[in-house]
């Protein structure tokens, strides 16, 4: 089957007025959307750059004082800590407001998308605002039961959730972002960073001042609307966001309402900044969900077995501080709390049919098999003859998370050479309380399962589904080092490495199957160096180690025997191995001054290899069921390559990046692969492309500043071909690459005013960014009269032509 592309583009008219506003930043390069801090420039590796104290007009004065901007070294809150972003011995990574504000979207994965070239986006639960987040392969992701391995963190809070490691992208604030980086090759950043860790810097009232309202709306019941304000007084300082997205959604079922509140009060002396932020969410979301393609062929916007919706909450607060207590000794550290509630409802098909012999009464899975209710009673049959039985699946994660960093960095000499090192512990403990119901009902015409008011028990042989009630405590400690040294003004080496500690406690509140004790630690360690060839052509290489424990989730369904519903019945605690992964990367990065604006550019290569993998595996015996399992080895290798250029009147980029993932064991696992045998089972062989993992990825944008008022640019997005999530044996036709076209415009009437407009997917194309299989014979195609489906795949339909256009008023 031949591929089929998809191609995005954007115009832009946008205006940004000047200032020293954070709203008004347009970074020409990485580099410059990060922290600047400024230090004596030494004129030889003998002299120490020692970083003046802040507010020191003397030191401003001195001829040598340079801007440095900083790269993160480790999930530290504090603004200005970190790397000197040439000595980095990995890709960089970095985009701030400017970026953010450019998609004119609250939802920070589309800024990810656009700037990182590695980065692609997939939306696995039929919702824009939920989306998976994919680098190199890795993925972070909402959806329960994905194998995540990207570490998320928010002003040095980690925001990977504590049952599943899963993230949310919904609730971070996105107006009140001031920088994002995706850093590679560092394992400070602790468990779950495979294949790297996004790291979220926010905005405060000292880097931001003014106000701002946004309000837009559009297609499909679009409005949006954001409102922030910043303001230094004195040693203090004050800021605040607030953002709302109602939208009704391109599908039925897939409406969404987003609330979302950060704020932050801060205090600073010249050699000490402490900050309190705090932030609250109420997000509810339809999540149609992957639908036949039989059905989309009738309705693009057409779902299947709703409802399917979440609710998700949190609330947090997080105190952080630095104090420079020598010229060269800086502490910093923070204090943490975190509170997360969600709630799912999801129609699914079910296992439970009228039994052979009696059909009054109700079995599970098979004829013979008695289907209990709560009571541990068979379940009379209430529903006619010729109902169509499904189940509505629910569940309720409640989870409290604590934790605490402390790192002290010093920039003393060593040996007569500038170093810099930093060491720093961290300790984070959560508490989960998760539950799980399946209430009986029957499927209408229009794919909607209505409940009966009937649940089910333990039921099944051996028991595969039932009520769940479950707490989980994790209690993940790291301690960790790294030390830069200049060997000489243009070589610099870096080492040093993190000890994980995780353990991991399971407690059945009903019976005794999902009780489990487990521990898992280790050493990972990292060095890496760079090379400055000429004062605008740096190289650098690097070897780095990172783990992932399995998460409580995953312990309590790793039983093939006895298969779950991933993410709601959890059955069995079998042991599963942690992840570990071995990274190696080397490139070049490099800048210009051209008479048309500065060039920016990089290239790079890496490879990651993950022993004792962890993939969700479909049950062969149970539709819908599965369980984890580690896989053997698997691979994830590629380059990535990106250029800029910007001036006073152009912006453009361009990047590519080639993911190749691959299985290096044999393993046979269970698949809904219309290609299983007839056990339900497909082949893996060394060599086999991991699915859903797109190879090539190709991205350019453009801004042109017509006059000071216009701004007009665009976007292009292609993304390959990939094959179908369950076809790890690779003989299914792939899921057809796409490229994709927008268009957005502004115009500044004022100095006050703004006014823009978008059109996203402007050419209309129809395409899917992931795709999967799906039992036919479960529920009858009721668009075609009933007769079976004929066709096994089932894809996640993206979002037809839209247009918004809005209002932004700065002050």
């Amino acid at each position: 089957m031949g591929a089929r592309f998809l191609f995005i583009g954007t115009l832009s008219l946008c205006f940004v007025p000047g200032g020293n506003s954070a709203q008004a930043q347009t970074a020409s390069s990485d580099s410059e959307v990060l922290p600047a801090i400024e230090v004596i420039a030494p004129t030889t590796s003998a002299r120490p750059a020692a970083r003046p104290a802040r507010g020191s007009t003397a030191l401003r004065a001195t001829r040598n004082v340079r801007r440095v901007y900083v790269y993160p070294t480790a999930p530290t809150p504090t603004v200005g800590l970190g790397m000197d972003v040439d000595k980095v011995p990995a890709a960089i990574n970095a985009f701030g407001a400017g970026q953010i504000a450019r998609t004119g979207s609250l939802n920070i994965a589309d800024a990810l998308q656009q700037q990182v070239p590695g980065i692609i986006i997939s939306d696995t639960t039929g919702n824009p605002f939920m989306p998976d987040v994919q680098f190199r392969g890795f993925v972070a992701s909402p959806v329960a039961g994905t194998p995540q391995g990207l570490a998320v963190y928010q002003n040095g809070m980690r925001i990977n959730e504590a049952f599943g490691d899963t993230v949310n992208w919904d609730l971070i604030p996105t107006a009140a972002i001031r920088s994002a980086t995706v850093v590679t090759n560092n394992p400070a950043f602790g468990l779950n960073a495979l294949g790297g860790a996004v790291n979220v810097q926010m905005k405060d009232g000292f880097n931001y001042k003014g106000a701002e309202i946004n309000t837009m709306g559009g297609s499909f019941g679009r409005i949006q609307s954001s409102a922030q304000y910043g303001k230094q007084i004195d040693n203090f300082s004050v800021y605040g966001a607030l953002e709302g997205v109602r939208d009704n959604g391109y599908r039925n079922f897939s409406e969404s309402a987003i609330r979302r509140f950060y704020g932050d009060v801060g205090y600073r002396t010249d050699s000490s900044e402490f900050h309190l932020n705090v932030g609250v969410a109420k997000n509810n979301f339809g999540a149609a969900a992957a639908v036949p393609v039989e059905l989309l062929q009738k309705y693009w916007g057409a779902t299947y077995t709703t409802p399917q919706t979440t609710d998700n909450r949190v609330a947090y607060a997080n105190l952080t501080g630095k104090v420079e207590v020598t010229p060269t000794w800086t502490i910093d550290g923070s204090v943490r709390v975190r509170t997360f509630r969600q709630k799912t409802v999801d129609g699914n098909p079910t296992e439970t049919e009228p039994c052979a012999a009696d059909p009054g009464l109700l079995c599970f899975n098979d004829d013979d098999v008695p289907a209990n209710g709560l009571n541990g009673v068979q379940l009379a049959n209430p529903f006619p003859a010729d109902a169509v039985l499904g189940q509505i699946d629910r569940t309720t994660t409640r989870s409290t998370t604590t934790g605490a960093t402390l790192q002290a960095t010093n920039t003393d000499q060593l040996f007569g050479h500038n170093n810099q090192f930093m060491i720093g512990t961290s300790f984070d403990s959560g508490v989960t309380r998760f539950g799980a119901s399946a209430e009986l009902g029957t499927i209408g015409s229009n794919y909607v399962v209505n409940g009966s008011g009937i649940f089910l028990g333990p039921s099944g042989e051996p028991i595969s589904i039932g009520p769940v009630s479950l707490r989980a405590t994790n209690k993940y400690t790291g301690v960790y080092a790294l030390d830069t040294f200049d060997v000489t003004d243009a070589f610099l080496i870096s080492g040093g490495g993190r000890f994980n500690h995780a353990r991991i406690v399971l407690e059945d509140q009903i019976g005794t199957a999902l009780n489990g004790n487990h521990t898992f630690s280790r050493f990972n360690p990292m060095i890496g160096g760079t090379y400055k060839i000429t004062p605008g052509l740096t190289a650098y290489a690097g070897y780095s180690e990172a783990n992932r424990a399995p998460t409580p989730l995953e312990l309590a369904c790793a039983d093939p025997a006895r298969p779950c519903l991933i993410a709601a019945f959890l059955i069995a605690d079998p042991p599963l191995k942690q992840v570990v992964s071995r990274t190696v990367e080397a490139g070049l990065r490099g800048t210009k001054e051209l008479n048309i604006g500065t060039l920016g550019w990089k290239v790079g290569a890496f490879r990651a290899t993950n022993a004792d993998d962890i993939l969700a595996i479909p049950s062969p015996e149970l539709q819908g069921f599965g369980y984890f399992q580690n896989v053997g080895r698997t691979r994830r290798q590629g380059i990535e390559a990106q250029v800029n250029l910007t001036s006073k009147t152009l912006q453009l980029y361009a990047s590519y990046a080639l993911v190749d993932a691959r299985f290096l064991d044999a393993l046979q696992v269970g698949s809904n692969s219309p290609f299983a045998d007839a056990d339900g089972n497909v082949q893996i062989v060394p060599g086999n492309r991991i699915p859903a993992i797109p190879r090539n990825r190709v991205k350019v944008g453009i801004d042109y500043s017509v006059t000071d008022a216009f701004k007009v640019g665009g976007d292009a997005l292609f993304v390959a071909s990939q094959y179908f999530a369950g076809d790890e044996s690779n003989q299914a036709a792939r899921l057809p690459g796409y490229s994709v076209f927008n268009l957005h415009a502004s115009y500044q009437i004022n100095k006050t005013f703004q006014i823009y407009g978008r059109v996203d997917n402007i050419l209309d194309n129809r395409y899917a960014t992931y795709g999967t299989f799906f039992e036919m014979d479960d529920i009858p195609n009721f668009t075609n009269g009933g007769a079976a489906f004929t066709d096994p795949r089932s894809v996640l339909p993206a979002r037809p032509r839209a247009f918004y256009a809005g209002l932004k008023a700065t002050f």
